[in-house]
């Protein structure tokens, strides 16, 4: 999984412990809006989804996931279109995404 943490470390000027905040909140609170994510799919809730994937695209830029972000971005835009045929889709390829950048990411937690 590729992640830039060039933002990141800009943002924070390369402090180790304000790096770790940061990505610890982001593994704390991103899970969470996947599953909310996935409630709002079942339920065919398409405005809350969109609403959920706009917050969780600048947590993704930040981290540096530009890959989550394009598929967070493609759902918020299959909602705003009215297109919701490829939303499963979207969704599942971003939970991937963010399962597999959840990794990396406790692995630079614990070189940091």
């Amino acid at each position: 999984m590729t992640i830039d943490l060039t933002f990141l470390k800009d943002f924070t000027k390369g402090e180790p412990v304000k790096m770790k905040r940061y990505i610890s909140l982001y593994l704390t609170a991103a899970p969470n809006t996947f599953v909310e994510m996935q409630k709002c799919i079942h339920e065919q809730d398409w405005d809350q989804l969109r609403i959920y994937a706009h917050s969780l695209k600048p947590q993704a830029d930040f981290m540096g996931i530009k890959t989550l972000k394009t598929e967070l971005t493609a759902i918020e835009e299959a909602v705003k279109e009215g297109d919701t045929s490829g939303i499963l889709e979207h969704y599942n390829l971003a939970e991937r995404i963010h399962v597999l950048s959840t990794d990396t990411l406790n692995e630079i937690l614990i070189e940091l």
